[in-house]
């Protein structure tokens, strides 16, 4: 007979209950935040400038001390158990904070031996975290003259040298160009399909979109929405639509009820309309006013939507959710 699960597999990777904070200047950063992220999830917070979202990790990740409230990890509290729920956590910051003087291998291998982890044990491991960055041809660089989104990968790098249970990550795409950003998107995605929860905040929209499958949405001090990305994403009652069209776009565009079509370019259209309209009106229209349509693509991003009408952040149009 298999035997039953302890509490600590059964309960949340992270638990949050009416977590408060006020700082000494009077700012209350956090207002009751409750949230639950379940094992073997990818989750995304966002929230604007000032939101609380980086009190609220660093609360989880014990740099900041709570006013009140309860933080459990795996069902350890981290009040009571700082150290317990401290061993289940990596943590990647924004900040670039290792030594630029040192190399990759023995950045991860000296971490390592901050938690006691012996250097035989450490020395395999950070060759197969360095291979996993696509970072071991640098092993032994100084890692100052790694380019940006090296660094980013060899932060990663150093907080799975713990193998954590929980891996927390504050922006680890900001300032890497998109091709640098769409492979630290597959090395996450093998990190977390190998059983790490995640927790992820991020500038980029289209990054929560693709990697994460819940979310919460912070904004001053408090939850404006949070569940399954799906869901949330589905209570749009809007979507848009870009059509590809042979020839020119006319000087006068065809007039849909309830729809909003315009021209994004000399030979692209851009169509919002209610989810409820039938396209076959659009084309319909389209047809009618002698435009023919080559092809059609969804337009992204729909969580830059739900973000701008929860918190009304008019710069997550620019595709950031700070």
């Amino acid at each position: 007979m298999a035997s039953s699960p302890t509490s600590e597999q059964r309960a949340p990777a992270l638990s949050v209950r009416d977590l408060r904070k006020t700082y000494d200047n009077g700012v209350q950063a956090l207002k009751g935040v409750s949230l639950d992220v379940q094992p073997g999830d990818f989750y995304a917070l966002l929230g604007p400038n000032g939101a609380g979202k980086s009190t609220l990790i660093g609360i989880v990740s014990s740099l900041v001390n709570k006013s009140a409230g309860e933080v459990r990890v795996f069902g350890v509290d981290i009040a009571t158990d700082r150290d317990a729920a401290m061993r289940l956590i990596g943590l990647v910051p924004q900040e670039l904070n290792f030594n630029m003087f040192e190399k990759p291998l023995d950045i991860l291998v000296n971490y390592a031996g901050f938690y006691g982890i012996p250097r035989a044990e450490a020395v395999p491991r950070a060759e197969e975290e360095l291979k996993r960055a696509q970072l071991w041809d640098k092993a032994d660089k100084m890692s100052r003259t790694l380019s940006g989104g090296m660094k980013r990968r060899l932060m990663i790098a150093r907080a799975m040298m713990t193998r954590p249970r929980l891996l927390i990550l504050d922006e680890p795409t900001a300032g890497v160009d998109i091709e640098i950003r769409r492979g630290m998107w597959k090395t996450l995605r093998e990190i977390n399909a190998a059983g790490t929860t995640i927790i992820l905040t991020t500038h980029y929209l289209e990054e929560a979109e693709n990697l994460c499958r819940h979310l919460a949405i912070i904004d001053k001090g408090t939850i404006v929405e949070q569940g399954p990305m799906k869901a949330l994403l589905a209570k749009l009652d809007v979507e848009g639509f870009l059509f590809d069209v042979d020839g020119g776009i006319p000087a006068t565009l065809p007039d849909i009820a309830g729809a909003s079509l315009t021209a994004a370019d000399d030979h692209t259209l851009d169509l919002e309309m209610p989810r409820a309209m039938d396209l076959n009106r659009v084309f319909a229209a389209l047809d009618a006013a002698g435009i023919r349509v080559r092809s059609m693509r969804t337009k992204s991003n729909r969580l830059e939507e739900l973000f701008v009408r929860l918190t009304g952040q008019q710069d997550a149009a620019q595709g950031k959710a700070a």
